[in-house]
């Protein structure tokens, strides 16, 4: 099902990197490349490093590009988004970058036209707020984190 178009535009340091795009028909997220044409970056355990993808973006309006980590990256490589999902606006027309942060076991090289990130387009409408005197009860109330268990009772 296609939703619509959005909109990339190459930076001056990207001549070569293909659109992202989908690796898969069912795919949620395309994926994003790191643009790395002056060489590559090697990512040492527990660093945080901010990576440009060489693509600037136009979104929909009342829609956002949520960034995620690659569940192989992540998993294999413990490279993670650390502002998992990272948030690109609909209104930002900067470059699109990529925080990784690598919690692995040893340090990571990313080269130049490696899939880093992807990227997937949801709707995010802007909401009316309103102060109220009270909120309503719920069988959860005010408990917090871990509040409902682990397994069912």
């Amino acid at each position: 099902m296609n939703a619509g178009e959005v909109l990339f535009q190459r930076t001056e340091a990207n001549r070569d990197l293909p659109l992202p795009d989908y690796q898969s028909v069912g795919a949620a997220g395309m994926d994003l490349r790191a643009c790395l044409p002056h060489g590559p970056v090697t990512l040492t355990v527990g660093r945080i490093a901010m990576l440009p993808t060489g693509f600037r973006v136009a979104l929909p309006e009342g829609t956002e590009m949520q960034i995620r980590p690659r569940s192989g990256l992540a998993l294999r490589h413990g490279l993670i988004v650390p502002n998992s999902p990272g948030t690109v606006d609909a209104d930002y027309r900067g470059e699109v970058m990529v925080g990784l942060l690598n919690l692995g076991a040893e340090a990571f090289e990313i080269a130049h036209g490696d899939r880093i990130a992807q990227a997937v387009i949801a709707a995010a409408p802007q909401w009316r707020t309103r102060e109220v005197d009270r909120l309503d009860q719920t069988p959860r109330g005010a408990g917090g984190f871990g509040s409902t268990g682990l397994r069912d009772a």
